[in-house]
């Protein structure tokens, strides 16, 4: 026993550590956890394969996908699991049936486990591991009497080496089929809308004569100071000269009266 087997809660803190790392799972001769151990039972593989099919069609959640026999003598099973801790993902689990015979011609199965998370991040929280562990604890209770340890495979098989090397590579052969994922959907890029630049109107107005704008009769103040200038000699200088402090007003009438300035 090594010194961190001491340490407490060591198997929480392992089992949370690949809960958050890791989205597939599988069974081995000398798993992380015991619970993910090969089992081995006295059985024939049609009594195992038959429990196996009974209880995923009795659980909830849980959907047979195919049953057939694998080259090399290997029986597979595949299910599909919705997680409820996942809200409703889909778990791929599949069982690897082997049968062979001891050295006294009684029959063992072995019994293989994978599972994966169809999640896109790393972590399942470890769903994909409590799927397998529900289908072999339910398997260890019901078959509990004719249950195989290693010690006693390895004593009763005719070869236990080669055998379980080949039991693997045919299991390990076969990976689950992976759904296609859907292509992620591109993000909207923004539209950004250019603003013109503002642009100045300047509306260009014909010159309009001012002596034609106004009414017959009446004429402009130039044209009126020119009149008074003619009409009345030596004021040219006078009005230049000096400038009246009062506002200057002209009238200018039809009539033949003479004009007067005020």
């Amino acid at each position: 026993m090594e010194l961190h087997d001491y340490i407490p809660f060591q198997n929480e803190f392992n089992k949370a550590y690949h809960g958050i790392t890791s989205n597939a799972t599988h069974t081995s001769e000398k798993p992380v956890f015991d619970e993910l151990r090969v089992r081995r039972y006295g059985k024939p593989l049609a009594v195992i394969s038959a429990f196996i099919l009974d209880k995923i069609y009795h659980w909830i959640g849980w959907f047979a996908i195919s049953e057939k026999a694998a080259p090399g003598g290997m029986t597979t099973i595949r299910a599909e699991v919705s997680s409820v801790l996942l809200f409703g993902m889909k778990i791929n689990v599949t069982f690897g049936l082997f049968e062979e015979k001891d050295s006294s011609g009684f029959l063992i199965t072995t019994v293989h486990a994978k599972a994966e998370t169809q999640i896109e991040s790393r972590g399942d929280l470890g769903e994909s591991r409590r799927v397998i562990r529900m289908m072999l604890g339910a398997m260890d209770f019901n078959f509990n009497k004719h249950q195989i340890s290693e010690e006693d495979y390895h004593y009763r098989s005719l070869d236990s080496k080669s055998s379980t090397e080949e039991m693997l590579q045919m299991f390990n052969d076969k990976p689950i089929p992976q759904k296609a994922k859907p292509e992620s959907v591109a993000k909207a890029t923004p539209i950004e809308f250019k603003k013109r630049p503002l642009v100045q109107t300047i509306q260009i107005k014909h010159s309009v004569k001012r002596e034609e704008a106004l009414p017959s009769g009446i004429t402009s103040e130039s044209n009126q100071e020119q009149s008074v200038a003619e009409s009345v000699p030596g004021t040219e200088s006078s009005f230049s000269e000096t400038k009246p402090s009062k506002q200057k007003i002209t009238i200018v009438t039809t009539q033949k009266n003479p004009l007067k300035i005020v």
